[in-house]
């Protein structure tokens, strides 16, 4: 079967599987928002868990259960709904950016400079780890960022998609996308308890690059800090939307050569021996050439792997849309304790700006919707637009949590597929994760809580 015909199958499967997944995805949603959350007192910290979190455990324990197996289409068309489902989450936060405005003009230069926490969290912590463990030159791609999409294209350019750096991204990938928002909202949460940092440096830090790792840590930061819940979920946004757009230009002149340098500085004693100028070649035994050959067949077998399980499916966009605005609302309505016009005028604002921002990014053709969401969203926000008043009075009744929810809920149905990727990678890819987020985010709060008390 050749790859247009199967691409057009799985467009149409996922057509007529969307009611399907969208009504288990509404029925989890609905119940994790009425359980609501939890807290844990640790003693050094408590820990709040959110009805995103359950949502998104809950998703993927359904996902890979086997008593009735959700199948490998229904899993993409959840994946599908959740790339829809973040420029809603996006539309929503955009509203919080233009109230928020005074605030990030007077953090503008933090704002700035925290970016060297998320740039050199991975690198300095968490690159050391891979090395300590022998995971070998996976090591440079799965450190020198907390590798979202835009990773990919830079490794694969730089090493190629058969290296081992591609791994790295691929592992990295793969584990951020299985345990990142929960591990990020469990940090968060600790952290925020403290009471020892700036609510706006926290935000600050919560923008990781990642929507729904932003939404989970910026979460757990107003828990901790409810009054100031407009001006952390702002400086989140924004924080998270500088990251992705500085994110690409920094991997490729700035990360990646230095995370690339790093590992041969740690590992200098260990590489092989250079043939010294006028000498003769080293020849290579049979065994490592077998070697070689083996491991260049198991890179292909694992992109194979790739290849089939994060197929994407395309669904139409008023089919997306009409369902998560159904979802939004309905988990919107459970938050608020009611159904009111409000909530759906604040869907159909919401609506209207992602429509308006998909259409003006197909334009352009260089700038992605969400740059268009996060701006538009954030004049019309702000005070010197004028119907800004009505406007968000009607957003802000759609709490931010519900969408995250659906969102959340969404990315669990579909993470099934990913679960032997991650078997095949191994367990030292974990704590290799684990630090990465954990520096990432710490590292980026502490520089922004002196840069906010240098600019105040």
């Amino acid at each position: 079967m050749s790859t247009s015909t199967e691409t057009a199958r799985r467009d149409v499967a996922g057509t007529r599987l969307t009611l399907p997944i969208a009504a288990l995805a509404f029925v989890i949603a609905l119940a994790v928002q009425f359980i609501g959350q939890a807290k844990i007192d640790l003693g050094i910290g408590a820990i709040i868990i959110f009805p995103m979190v359950w949502g998104l455990i809950l998703g993927l324990l359904v996902s890979i259960q086997k008593f009735k197996p959700l199948g490998l289409d229904l899993q993409r068309v959840a994946a599908a709904l959740v790339g829809v489902a973040v420029l809603l989450l996006v539309a929503r936060l955009a509203f919080n950016i233009g109230p928020s405005l005074p605030s990030l003009l007077k953090a503008g230069p933090a704002l700035l400079l925290q970016e060297v926490g998320h740039l050199l969290g991975t690198i300095v912590l968490a690159l050391p780890l891979a090395v300590l463990l022998r995971m070998g030159k996976a090591t440079v791609g799965a450190t020198f960022s907390l590798d979202r999409e835009p990773s990919f294209a830079m490794v694969s350019e730089k090493y190629g998609p058969d290296s081992d750096q591609y791994r790295g991204v691929l592992a990295m990938y793969v584990f951020g996308t299985l345990f990142g928002a929960v591990f990020i909202t469990l940090l968060t949460s600790l952290v925020a308890n403290w009471k020892i940092f700036d609510p706006l440096a926290l935000a600050m830090g919560a923008g990781v690059g990642s929507g729904s790792m932003m939404a989970a840590s910026a979460a757990s930061i107003i828990a901790a800090y409810p009054g100031d819940q407009e001006a952390i979920l702002g400086m989140a946004a924004v924080s998270n939307l500088i990251t992705t757009i500085l994110g690409v230009y920094v991997g490729i002149y700035s990360a990646l050569p230095v995370a690339d340098r790093f590992y041969k500085f740690l590992t200098r004693n260990k590489e092989p021996q250079r043939v010294a100028a006028g000498a003769a070649p080293v020849t290579r035994s049979t065994a490592e050439l077998e070697r070689d050959e083996l491991q260049a067949e198991e890179n292909r077998r694992f992109r194979e792997e790739v290849a089939k399980s994060s197929a994407a499916m395309k669904l139409p966009l008023w089919l997306s849309l009409s369902v998560l605005t159904v979802l939004g609302i309905g988990t919107a309505a459970v938050a608020a304790k009611s159904l009111s016009l409000s909530i759906v005028a604040g869907y159909g604002i919401m609506l209207a700006l992602v429509l308006v921002s998909i259409f003006l990014a197909k334009i352009t053709k260089k700038i992605s919707a969400i740059v268009f969401i996060t701006t538009i969203g954030a004049y019309i926000s702000s005070p010197w637009f004028f119907g800004s008043g009505v406007l968000n009075e009607a957003v802000k009744t759609v709490d931010f949590l519900s969408i995250a929810t659906v969102m959340l809920t969404l990315a669990g149905l579909s993470l099934g597929k990913d679960i032997p990727l991650l078997r095949n990678i191994g367990w030292k890819i974990v704590p290799v994760g684990l630090v990465a987020i954990t520096a990432s985010f710490l590292l980026s709060t502490v520089i922004a809580e002196f840069a906010l008390g240098l600019w105040h």
